[in-house]
């Protein structure tokens, strides 16, 4: 494959699992990221192990990052967009890079930018110590950086830095541009952004890095009594979201079983509509969970603030179904890769319960990208926004030649699934550039 080279759009588990795999294999490649950092959404994502690995997927993310960011076939283009696409003899992508601010040569992350940034937020930080750099400027608050010239002892700063313009000459493209986390302020009765202790599963990954458990925003404090609430955002009619995001669920109990084991006094509630069956071995982890959580099949209607920055949940219990286990209230999880998607009843007696912290599950939707790059490669998109690929959900090709999708870009899956994909996306692309 010598003299070939792949353009990867997306520098997340996707794209970075692609990408390792076409390097191996003599290919070179070009990653192109929209924002400062490599690894995407799951590069945030904390370990889940108790005193056994959960298969949460975290740690193969870090893995590839480390791979890709010390292979020297592989080029990075952060802070970049794709502006124009020809097609002759392969591709002629043109490019719009940067500005970048930060010298990677000249930096060696030792962190005085992001200590001294005279406005907070202006120098943003990466989730791994394999992000290269470390730290980013934030171009919309770039004035405020300038004092920082001075105090970086390496001379890698450049307040001027300018926007540039490559062309990359690609013999086959592989779109790994993963998804958009649902924004939960747009289900306002949960009053997210309003109460400080009602976070997303992704504010939660945030808090516990930050602060090695899971402690409430407004305090500090350990979070004691915690409600899990699935299915933010997904198959939601009033939404149009009517598809199910299909990892929430074992990424919920996952996380719920890491905090309980770390903060074995903590009482975690988990309101669900059906539990998404993932994997072989998912039966037997929802049976523990079973022993350990308190689950009701009813989604909450809204959030009142209650004493001393807690939460007052009001939900419908149908027949008690609220004080019963799983099995008294005849539930069980969907078989592997199925989906009920019909409503949870709001009939039976309104319940209130108190919590000191509400995680609200929030689903996956498209990339807004999507659109654009449909355009751009002659792409088409389903129903509900995401890239087509021409066969089942492990395929790869779409019905451009010579263009492969790969992960959340295609269809909402886990880590797993999306970098087992992203290698099929590498072998059909390594497939077609033998051809």
């Amino acid at each position: 494959m010598a003299g070939k080279q792949v353009v990867i759009i997306g520098g997340g588990a996707a794209g970075l699992a692609a990408a390792r795999a076409l390097s191996g294999s003599g290919v070179g490649v070009h990653i192109v990221e929209k924002t400062n950092f490599l690894g995407g959404h799951a590069i945030g994502y904390t370990c889940k192990a108790t005193d056994e690995c959960m298969q949460c997927g975290a740690c193969s993310v870090e893995e590839l990052l480390k791979d890709v960011s010390t292979d020297n076939n592989i080029s990075v283009h952060l802070f970049s967009e794709i502006e124009k696409v020809d097609y002759s003899d392969g591709f002629t992508i043109s490019l719009k890079e940067g500005p970048i601010f930060i010298d990677s040569e000249k930096c060696n992350n030792c962190g005085v930018c992001f200590e001294k940034s005279p406005v907070k937020g202006a120098v943003l930080r990466g989730y791994s110590k394999n992000n290269n750099p470390l730290y980013a400027l934030d171009i919309n608050k770039i004035h405020d950086c300038k004092p920082l010239v001075e105090l970086c002892p390496e001379g890698a700063i450049n307040v001027d830095d300018k926007a540039s313009f490559e062309t990359i000459k690609a013999d086959a493209v592989i779109v790994a541009t993963g998804f958009s986390a649902f924004d939960p302020s747009k289900k306002s009765t949960y009053g997210y952004g309003k109460f400080p202790n009602v976070i997303s599963g992704l504010d939660m990954e945030r808090i516990k890095r930050e602060n090695g458990s899971l402690v409430r925003p407004s305090d500090g404090q350990p979070a004691r009594k915690i409600a899990f609430v699935q299915c933010v955002g997904s198959r939601d009619e009033r939404l149009g979201n009517l598809w199910c995001s299909r990892v929430c669920c074992p990424y919920a109990l996952r996380s719920a079983r890491s905090i309980k084991h770390h903060q074995p006094d903590s009482e975690i509630t988990v309101f669900y509509m059906d539990i998404q069956n993932i994997g072989k071995e998912f039966p037997m982890f929802y049976e523990a969970c079973n022993e350990q959580f308190r689950f009701v099949r009813s989604i909450p209607v809204d959030a009142f603030p209650a004493e001393n920055d807690c939460l007052s949940i009001r939900f419908y219990d149908e027949d008690g179904a609220a004080g019963k286990s799983l099995e008294e209230q005849e539930t069980a999880p969907a078989a592997e890769g199925e989906e009920d998607t019909g409503p949870v009843s709001t009939a039976g007696t309104a319940v209130y319960d108190t919590f000191d912290l509400l995680v609200l599950s929030v689903g996956i939707t498209p990339n807004p990208d999507n659109l654009v790059l449909a355009d751009l490669l002659g792409l088409d998109l389903d129903k509900d926004g995401f890239l087509c690929a021409s066969g089942d959900l492990d395929a790869a090709a779409t019905g451009k030649k010579g263009i492969f999708v790969a992960g959340t870009a295609h269809q909402p899956k886990t880590i797993d699934a999306s970098i087992a994909q992203a290698i099929q996306a590498a072998e059909e692309a390594m497939t077609y550039l033998g051809e």
